[in-house]
């Protein structure tokens, strides 16, 4: 991964970096999660006709999501089948931390529904439904140490503003880190070194989405008033 994305940066135009170097984490992720899970760069729609932002990696239901298409190359996913989202850059720092927070509220306020479904034990509907986990993955850090007194503020400014926490993310040059909040939004995180950041990452993000269960029942009644 380092060595991709390090030779991603001797691209010139920004946008093509950008967009290689996004691809670079999707296909990490296609590769190493359970098949359960779908993973596209992607806009979020709702049953009221929101949509969030263009998502660099949205990890969504691969089983039981009936609305997902493509309209010119572009991918929407309905809210209830996303478990988390993630931005892809080249380096972390407070600008990007507040980009990806403000991309995570985009997804966060939008309504989810939560109908009922048909199982062996008869009717069900799932009991909760869960935050949506966001994060930022990229190669460096614009900080040094790359998680230190900065990316710490930076976390703590974020999470005072309504649906934008970050969760997690991985700096791989740098290290990793994994947020746990209170009942008031007051961050506790975890950090690791550079020497294990991807993997670490990783299994924190499993961890996540094992945590989560199954997303919710899309209600497709809902969906379909929208349009007639």
């Amino acid at each position: 991964m380092a060595a991709q994305l390090t030779t991603n940066r001797c691209i010139v135009h920004e946008g093509e970096k950008g967009d290689a170097s996004e691809e670079c984490w999707r296909e990490m992720l296609r590769k190493y999660l359970p098949k359960r899970y779908r993973v596209e760069s992607a806009i979020v729609v709702d049953c009221l006709d929101q949509c969030s932002h263009q998502i660099d990696i949205v990890i969504f239901d691969q089983q039981y999501s009936p609305f997902i298409f493509n309209q010119d190359g572009v991918c929407y996913v309905p809210a209830e089948s996303v478990y988390a989202v993630i931005e892809a850059k080249q380096e972390i720092d407070k600008g990007m931390i507040e980009y990806a927070a403000e991309k995570a509220e985009s997804v966060r306020k939008l309504t989810r529904t939560n109908a009922v479904f048909a199982t062996a034990s008869g009717p069900m509907k799932k009991p909760f439904l869960f935050d949506i986990p966001a994060g930022i993955v990229a190669l460096g850090s614009g900080w040094k140490p790359a998680f230190g007194q900065p990316f710490e503020q930076a976390i703590k400014s974020v999470a005072s503003i309504e649906n934008r926490w970050l969760d997690f993310g991985c700096a791989i040059e740098g290290g990793a880190f994994n947020v746990q909040y209170d009942e008031h939004k007051v961050p506790s995180i975890d950090v690791c070194p550079a020497e294990v950041s991807l993997v670490t990452f990783f299994w924190q993000l499993v961890a996540r989405l094992q945590a989560q269960g199954t997303v919710s029942a899309i209600d497709v009644e809902e969906y379909f008033k929208a349009i007639v």
